[in-house]
């Protein structure tokens, strides 16, 4: 049996409270600046943690909702609602010590049962679901049972070494099916309203059960048109927090005004191409795309320089699993691009449509960058921006689309990164088919050994490179402005948003 109590344990008596480096300090009372405006460019859609898509939602809701683990600012997984976990041996039991002392929003206790409802109802185990998970990864559950002691066993149909990152998903009270329209978690701070496209409003969790934490009363979420939009906001003084700035737009600010932050984001920006529809279905087309691709000149107009160049579907940030042999695999060479254009029938090229996110600037300009590229061998592509709520529909859930500009999020962990490329999986919306992927995906979780993991997850990469699946092009850098009269914010390197430590300076 093998025991699993991270380094966050043996901080004080809370497992998060590496998550704050303010943990002593106390806000002054009844401050009525006591507050933060984040300014976001993305309308929210979904309030219940296991059915959440976008990126953009569960920047919001990693404040309202807490999993079994969680992860902090370093990249670390730490006990959140669990306290330890034990993992039989072959990976196929885990054992959840539940917190005691962590209450609801709505007043009541968190125990075993509200974990095993809430893994039961993400794993597509409760009576009605007819076994379709919520939360996909989370499939591999057979039975969720509350133990005499207390504790909480989780029975796998097969082993997993890779399932521990995945018991982040949001614990809610047992039989609570109202999510959506009143989100009820043990975060840190407490749903209070959302008014469509205008804001979401945070109210503070007196009763959170680290101690000190948060120290804002009042956290808003207020969608703005765009960057620009938000710029001019942040200018005015009406939002505090900006993030995913680019770095032109960094350098305008008034630094005695804001400090700007800086960090990885292990995201994958990717120009998808949906390997279902024609011509993108031929594997010449799709290569000869990627070696008609400068990266280097993407990044420079659209990050400048701020980014980390990519060949393939994982960033170098995930370390020893991601494999360096791949790097300029696709390295710009406009002749051999045109002579695989040719060879697919295509030497005159085609016209061809690119569907990104009207709201994100990044994607918009590396949309207009890769058409004036593509030029070079005959591809007309033609820009068409559209909402964020259109895109989800159309192109990530309906994938209908030819072709997109995306940044593609995950935890700190290799599975969930390349998870989403199986064939089967709800994430695949680039409808890439494999089936050599597929029986290396499903061998991963069932594989002891780290090393031999390791190299399973290098030939998945391998694959996805010689498929030319998709266009990878940067990691880019996650760049927050943050108002000189907050302190306590950390840029994680995910799609997050964590409040909690936040606090007016000097408080």
């Amino acid at each position: 049996m093998k025991r699993f109590i991270t380094k966050a344990v043996i901080i004080a008596a809370s497992a998060c409270l590496m998550l704050s480096g303010f943990a002593g300090c106390t806000k002054k009372a009844g401050n009525a600046n006591n507050y933060a405006v984040v300014g976001i460019t993305q309308e929210p859609g979904i309030f219940d943690p296991h059915t959440v898509v976008a990126a953009g939602d569960e920047e919001i809701i990693f404040n309202i909702y807490e999993g079994l683990y969680k992860f902090d600012y370093e990249g670390n997984l730490n006990p959140c609602l669990a306290t330890d976990v034990e993992i039989s041996d072959d990976a196929s039991v885990y054992t959840f010590t539940i917190r005691d002392g962590v209450k609801f929003h709505d007043g009541s206790d968190l125990d075993a049962a509200d974990v095993v409802y809430s893994l039961k109802r993400a794993a597509g185990l409760l009576d009605g679901q007819d076994g379709v998970a919520l939360v996909s990864e989370l499939d591999s559950i057979s039975d969720v049972t509350a133990l005499s002691d207390g504790r909480v066993q989780v029975t796998l149909e097969a082993s997993s070494y890779e399932l521990l990152s995945c018991f982040t998903t949001g614990i809610i009270p047992e039989n609570y099916d109202n999510c959506q329209a009143a989100p009820v978690g043990t975060g840190p701070f407490k749903f209070d309203s959302y008014t469509p496209g205008q804001s979401v409003i945070l109210v503070k969790n007196d009763n959170y059960w680290v101690h000190d934490l948060p120290y804002l009363d009042k956290v808003t979420f207020k969608v703005c048109a765009d960057m620009d939009a938000g710029l001019t906001e942040l200018a005015n003084g009406s939002i505090d927090i900006f993030p995913y700035l680019t770095p032109d737009r960094s350098n305008q600010l008034d630094e005695t005004k804001y400090n700007v932050l800086s960090n990885g984001s292990n995201m994958v920006q990717i120009f998808a191409l949906n390997n279902a529809v024609e011509p993108l279905n031929d594997l010449r087309v799709r290569q000869a795309i990627n070696y008609a691709i400068n990266r280097k000149d993407v990044i420079s107009v659209t990050m400048d320089g701020a980014s980390v160049e990519l060949t393939t579907a994982m960033s170098p940030a995930m370390g020893s699993y991601y494999d360096t042999s791949l790097d300029g695999t696709f390295d710009q060479d406009i002749e051999k691009a045109k002579a695989l254009m040719a060879e697919a029938g295509y030497e005159n090229g085609f016209d061809l449509t690119c569907t990104v996110p009207s709201s994100y600037l990044i994607h918009v300009n590396t949309a207009v960058e890769l058409a004036s590229e593509l030029k070079a061998i005959g591809i007309n592509m033609e820009i068409k921006q559209v909402d964020w709520a259109t895109w989800l529909d159309s192109v990530y859930a309906g994938r209908q689309y030819e072709t997109t500009v995306i940044a593609l999020t995950s935890d700190y962990a290799p599975y969930d990164v390349l998870s989403r490329y199986a064939s089967t999986s709800d994430g695949n919306f680039i409808n890439y088919s494999n089936s050599e992927v597929d029986k290396l995906l499903a061998q991963i979780p069932l594989t002891a050994d780290v090393n031999e993991r390791t190299a399973l997850y290098h030939q998945v990469l391998g694959l996805l490179t010689n498929d030319a699946c998709s266009v990878y092009l940067q990691d880019p850098a996650t760049i927050t402005a943050v108002s000189t009269r907050l302190e306590g914010y950390h840029v994680y390197p995910m799609y997050v948003q964590d409040m909690s430590q936040v606090k007016l300076a000097g408080n």
